[in-house]
């Protein structure tokens, strides 16, 4: 099994090798291509400039010698090719030797194509427009190139070898470090989650990365590792509050009736009623967990309905205006408009979600506050508002609030609750599509925001 570091560094390697080779290919193609093309118009040239010199000399001398033109014979052989002169009828007059030419010191040197065969080629002397002889040129290659043409492309093709070497180490050093650069923050990623699985939930991610889907990857995984910190802190919590829960009814149980058997405490109707509300509190508990089970664990069928939500809420104060009163806090419920606000959903549920909310808004706020429960429209929502001015909640607390038995810090836990009421709150809100959001401050108060849908 391969790492991902080195497996892109096999792709990148790969494929800068093929690319390299295909360009090195295609310009070494189009470069003797068009050096090739480049030859053979300068032997054209070549082979017009001869027959011209031919022309030029039977017009001066009006017939054919052994010595007309003869002083070619000198660049024909520099140049690496035979000339020889015929008369009209094809009568060879002279002529030079193709072996001297292929035995030459300076044409052994040269590395042309095809140079082991020879071919030549007859061109006609025309004078005023009659043909006064041939001239023929031969040569051992189909390209004729002097040793400064063969020098010059046998440069350039090292030239290009040259350069796809240095590019291929180049590109090579390249894709290590860009490989490096994509495999480590992954790596580091498998290792967290290596960590994380053992139970390290403190191991953070540090390095970043200028790749943005590897950054957002290093962005989620640290928010993995702290959620799963705060969850495995909310689970130790979870077990020593409900053992406080179970423990307290218990004790107070056990103690009493310990000290009715023994006769240290009588047994008497006031006694045995006592106890009885620790028996109901204890089961008040248990129901319920079992309730926040069963929004958990079982689907819930809702009785959906058109709810006039101003009329439900209306309802569930003037049933706590009675406890806010003997608390001695103004409980307020303002209506925007006047108006009825209707949404569909299930009645019984809300009327929970709502005896919770301001059941809380009381149990938090201090004799002589206020709490205000208003209603209002904005934009597609109808906005519930539930304001007091409590004792507020901790800013590190609020994310854990829906976490069942969490009731934040100590002053929380001294009043009465079983901590998982925002907890069957959220779940039903969920049910009904809708939102809700908690703000608050230590001191000043807390508010809670649900937002339905028309």
């Amino acid at each position: 099994m391969q790492t991902i570091r080195r497996r892109l560094s096999i792709l990148f390697v790969i494929c800068s090798i093929s690319a390299i080779l295909i360009i090195t290919l295609f310009v070494n193609l189009t470069i003797n291509n068009k050096f090739d093309l480049y030859m053979k118009d300068i032997q054209n040239k070549r082979y017009e400039r001869i027959v011209s010199y031919f022309q030029e000399v039977y017009k001066r001398d009006g017939k054919w010698t052994e010595s007309s033109g003869a002083e070619l014979m000198h660049e024909a052989y520099m140049g690496n090719y035979c000339l020889s002169l015929l008369d009209s009828s094809k009568k060879i007059i002279w002529g030079m030797d193709p072996n001297d030419i292929r035995n030459s010191l300076h044409f052994k040197t040269m590395f042309t194509n095809d140079k082991g065969v020879y071919s030549s080629k007859n061109f006609e002397i025309v004078v005023d427009n009659k043909i006064v002889g041939y001239v023929s040129i031969g040569q051992y290659s189909s390209v004729l190139m002097s040793e400064e043409d063969v020098n010059f492309k046998t440069s350039i093709n090292k030239s290009i070898i040259a350069s796809s070497l240095i590019t291929l180490i180049i590109v090579i050093a390249i894709s290590l470090y860009f490989s490096r650069q994509f495999s480590m923050p992954i790596k580091e990623v498998a290792n967290m989650y290596s960590k994380l699985s053992k139970g390290d939930f403190d191991t953070k991610l540090n390095a970043r990365s200028n790749i943005e889907e590897l950054e957002s990857l290093r962005r989620n995984v640290n928010i993995l590792a702290e959620k799963l910190k705060q969850q495995d802190m909310i689970r130790k919590r979870l077990v020593s509050d409900i053992s406080h829960e179970i423990r307290t009814p218990l004790n107070v149980l056990q103690n009493n009736l310990e000290a009715m058997i023994d006769g240290i405490f009588p047994v008497t109707t006031e006694r045995l009623n006592g106890l009885n509300e620790e028996v109901i509190r204890f089961s008040r508990l248990l129901d319920n967990l079992n309730v926040l089970k069963q929004f958990e664990a079982e689907p819930q069928k809702l009785n959906f309905e058109k709810v006039a939500l101003n009329e439900l809420i209306k309802g569930v104060c003037s049933d706590f205006y009675m406890e806010a009163e003997n608390k001695r806090v103004n409980l307020l419920c303002h209506i925007q408009n006047n108006k009825d606000y209707y949404i569909t959903g299930d009645k019984d549920k809300l009327k929970q979600v709502f005896i919770n909310l301001i059941s809380n808004a009381i149990k938090f706020t201090s004799e002589g506050g206020k709490v205000t429960v208003v209603i209002y429209e904005k934009e597609n929502n109808i906005v519930t508002e539930i304001i007091d001015n409590g004792i507020g909640i901790k800013e590190r607390d609020l994310p854990f609030i829906y976490e069942r038995l969490y009731r934040g810090d100590i002053s929380r836990h001294k009043t009465e609750g079983s901590g998982i009421g925002l907890t069957i709150v959220r779940n039903i809100i969920k049910l009904h599509g809708a939102n809700i959001e908690v703000k608050s401050s230590v001191g000043k108060g807390t508010k809670v925001i649900v937002k339905f849908q028309k």
